[in-house]
């Protein structure tokens, strides 16, 4: 078999080039050769919105954010499933959406979107688009920080009118988008002329629900969804689902039997009265600070390989923290910094004993959580690898 190299090709004739969303636009060769040639870059998300008019009837929602998008995506699709809604999800998350069945007449496709993909995309006509948040991230692919937010943004520009918006407002940029696309709405600019928005009580016809994650009631029925991050990605998840027709009975329903993704505040067991939660995706601090914000008192398991020489952004929520228990490379930094909190921690050093100290010291009401704020490339080989290690070593307590 002989592989061509794309950048020998004369393209002449091509109508696009399809590339990975992992693929650097802003130094790839491929862009500048596809670009002399007049020929687009794009990926398979915008081949699945050429092929929509071939498909069954159907609906389409996007999900984009910095954080959130997954278990947005993985919750939408959850309610649609429990509610009898033909759906599938993929994107960003799961198998690759051309890689799946087409869907029955009135379906959801519902596509986790990253900023890479939005970027590849120009045809994505969402049904509903949903925005999470933005917070500095992949600045190394971007003009800054604006371009970055830029990307994100470009989701509600493929919409068309009768679409839905749904944004939660909990940033000034997703403020800022909000806003302009209310007021773009009423100077006529096509950005979003048309659109049919609601806000996070169905007020106006401007085409955005506005969302708060304080406007969330009932988060304590729904066990997988705790913690304030947890409640955004709820708010956007009942806004798009009532934007689809959804009643809040069917609404609830998904809530409350919502499983969680796995290694993402995943709720492994219940033992002795003590809950055992597996949060290895949180892989820095800034990620493992909404999981101590979401119960009260905590055997925190943390350690790996280091991101940064600091917890700050725990910090907060060293209230939370009955004691720490620390594994890896970052377990004596980690555990000085405890101590000099005041908190009481135990050196464990390897996940193992780290579980049979946290679970010898527990309590029943209290939670044994494994959110690392590290990598784990120390001792696992990815943070999946380390996750299944805390489910298997928790099913032998």
């Amino acid at each position: 078999m002989t592989f061509a190299d794309p950048l020998e090709i004369d393209l002449a004739g091509y109508d696009s080039v399809v590339v990975s969303p992992g693929v650097p636009l802003n130094r790839h060769p491929i862009a500048e050769h596809a670009r002399n040639a007049g020929v687009s870059v794009i990926g398979d998300i915008e081949l699945f919105a050429l092929a929509r008019p071939s498909l069954p009837p159907h609906k389409v929602v996007g999900i984009t954010g910095t954080n959130g998008k997954s278990t947005t995506t993985a919750l939408i699709h959850h309610i649609l499933e429990t509610a009898g809604v033909p759906s599938l999800m993929g994107g960003n998350i799961g198998l690759p959406i051309l890689g799946r069945d087409p869907l029955p007449g009135g379906g959801v496709y519902v596509l986790e979107l990253s900023s890479y993909q939005i970027d590849l995309t120009f045809s994505l006509d969402c049904d509903v688009a949903v925005l999470t948040n933005i917070t500095p991230d992949h600045l190394d692919r971007y003009e800054g920080f604006a371009g970055y937010a830029a990307s994100k943004e470009r989701l509600f520009a493929m919409q068309s009118a009768g679409s839905v918006a749904v944004i939660a407002t909990d940033d000034d940029q997703t403020k800022r988008i909000a806003s302009f696309l209310r007021h773009s709405r009423e100077g006529g600019n096509p950005y979003s002329q048309g659109l049919e928005v609601m806000d996070s009580r169905l007020r106006g016809n401007d085409g955005v629900v506005a969302v708060l994650s304080t406007d969330i009631t009932g988060q304590s029925r729904w066990p997988a969804l705790q913690g304030p991050h947890n409640a955004q990605n709820a708010a956007c998840a009942i806004a798009t689902c009532k934007a689809l027709g959804l009643t809040d009975d069917q609404i609830e329903q998904g809530l409350a039997t919502y499983p969680g993704l796995p290694h993402r505040m995943e709720r492994i067991a219940e033992k002795d009265g003590v809950l055992y939660v597996n949060d290895s995706k949180a892989t820095n601090a800034t990620a493992t600070a909404p999981a101590l914000a979401a119960y009260p008192k905590i055997h925190w398991i943390l350690g790996g390989v280091p991101k940064t020489d600091d917890l700050d952004d725990c910090a907060p929520f060293y209230d939370h923290v009955v004691a720490g228990y620390t594994i890896g490379q970052a377990g004596p930094m980690f555990a000085d910094i405890l101590r000099t909190a005041g908190k009481l921690v135990t050196e464990s050093g390897t996940l193992e004993q780290a579980i049979a100290d946290a679970a010898a010291a527990a309590k029943p009401g209290e939670v044994v959580m494994l959110s690392p704020a590290c990598a784990s490339f120390d001792q696992f080989s990815d943070y999946e690898a380390r996750g299944e290690a805390f489910r298997t070593l928790v099913g032998t307590l």
